[in-house]
């Protein structure tokens, strides 16, 4: 009864032109044509799908942004509001219109946290720009303005009263913003898996939280050349007993598709079904731990073919029952696989996980 009744909750995906209005710059890698690319494929792919319903986003509050960012910090992005360009940092830039995505892009979240937190729907996958989770407390950085992903959790312990967050985090890139948000702090567990050494420079294996935060964040730093089996390792067999041993009541995914095999910025060898192998394995934990409540948002992926696959990939596999995600995790052998850098992760983190 349960299986079926998740069913007949829709998956939502939020969407709107007012992400592609964000304009980082000419040539720049986290362009517009990324969405575009994404928003196409979802109208020809998905328009007549069963299941799936577009939401709108509101904005957030500069209250509310305050949850994460320094009051001084946000005052200075709203400024740029109607500024053509406006340079934060080598990597990172504003349009005119990139405050009300910005701010639009954390108030998306919100949205959906609301929706499934209040079982109207199952999960959600936010397709935003800009994304968040290089965003420092007082620093824009890597591409990204607002911590989107930091904001939505603090938005469900705040509005919801939620105690125990899991943040999952495959991007390419470490967010370092997000795991400084929580570093402290009991109530986010944030795993990230990352290209290292790379961009930022964060999020070696040591980095584990402190004080009352100790243990709570998990890196998994890794070399290139890593695919679908090496990711679905990690996930099976370091972050599955976490996430069963921590019982999140919410699971945020920073969705990042720059582990692409073509990813122009990345060397990791992640496949578009790998991505649904991914995904699917954070929904079985979701059902395991916390009813499949689950919001995927959108970060980094710079290979048009490669992010346009894996999102549809993950969309696809969102609408799977229980049977359906079971028989897609069987048929994948995790257990064959053994890689240095996994050995180091189990090893290091069984002094703070029951991890075998």
């Amino acid at each position: 009864m349960q299986e079926m009744s998740s069913l007949t909750l829709p998956t939502l995906i939020l969407r709107d032109e007012i992400y592609i209005k964000h304009e980082p710059g000419l040539w720049h890698p986290e362009s517009p044509e990324r969405l575009k690319t994404i928003y196409s494929a979802l109208d020809n792919r998905l328009s007549d799908s069963a299941g799936f319903e577009q939401v709108a986003p509101r904005a957030a509050t500069r209250q509310e942004l305050a949850w994460n960012h320094d009051p001084a910090y946000i005052e200075r992005i709203s400024r740029t509001a109607g500024v053509e360009h406006y340079q934060l940092d080598p990597d990172t830039s504003t349009s005119a219109y990139s405050w009300e995505a910005a701010i639009k892009a954390a108030g998306g979240l919100f949205v959906l946290v609301d929706e499934v937190m209040e079982r109207r729907a199952a999960n959600g996958f936010g397709l935003v720009r800009p994304p968040g989770h290089h965003a420092e407390r007082d620093r824009a950085m890597g591409f990204c303005l607002f911590n989107n992903v930091a904001l939505a959790a603090h938005y469900a312990m705040n509005i919801h009263g939620l105690e125990r967050i899991l943040i999952v985090d495959w991007d390419l890139h470490h967010g370092n913003g997000t795991q400084h948000s929580f570093y402290d702090d009991d109530r986010v567990l944030y795993f990230s898996t990352h290209q290292f050494p790379y961009y930022p420079g964060t999020g070696r294996l040591e980095e584990a939280g402190s004080g009352k935060g100790e243990g709570y964040t998990v890196n998994v730093p890794m070399s290139a050349g890593k695919g679908d089996q090496e990711y679905y390792a990690v996930f099976s067999r370091l972050l599955r007993p976490i996430c069963l041993e921590f019982k999140p009541e919410l699971i945020l995914v920073s969705a990042g598709f720059d582990i692409y095999r073509d990813d122009p910025l990345g060397g990791m060898m992640v496949s578009a079904d790998g991505f649904g192998l991914l995904a699917a394995s954070i929904l079985q934990m979701a059902r395991d731990t916390c009813d499949g409540r689950v919001i995927f948002t959108l970060e980094g992926g710079y290979n048009l073919t490669g992010l346009r696959d894996g999102v549809l990939e993950v969309l696809r596999i969102c609408r799977k029952n229980h049977t359906e995600i079971d028989r897609i995790l069987e048929s994948s052998k995790s257990s064959d696989i053994d890689f240095k850098e996994l050995d180091r992760a189990l090893s290091f983190q069984s002094r703070f996980w029951s991890l075998k």
